[in-house]
């Protein structure tokens, strides 16, 4: 009996190991994360900035960062930053523009 309880303890150990996710998992949700967000911007020639900020998932969200320039010809063609959350259970992007918070 003990034995069967060392077992089962062990298998259980090694299971919550086996839900980490793999670097080509983080790779392929960055890869899919980045053309969602890029295609949801509103800017031309799109870039993400820097890497993610990853939330809890209880929260389920990731942001990024994007630049680009803006389309309007009012604009004149100048540099814009946009955050991109990204809802990782329904794959969906949302926009809003982003000014840096000046010292």
């Amino acid at each position: 009996m003990k034995a069967f309880v060392s077992l089962l303890l062990a298998c259980s150990a090694l299971t919550s190991l086996a839900h980490a996710s793999s670097d080509q998992a983080w790779n392929d949700h960055n890869a899919q994360m980045s053309e969602r967000c890029i295609a949801a911007s509103t800017l031309k020639n799109v870039k993400v900035l820097g890497e993610p900020a990853e939330f809890d998932d209880r929260v389920g969200y990731s942001a990024l960062l994007l630049e680009g320039r803006y389309p309007q010809k009012h604009m004149n063609n100048r540099k814009g930053t946009e955050l991109c959350l990204y809802e990782r259970q329904r794959n969906l992007a949302f926009v809003t523009e982003w000014a840096p918070a000046k010292p």
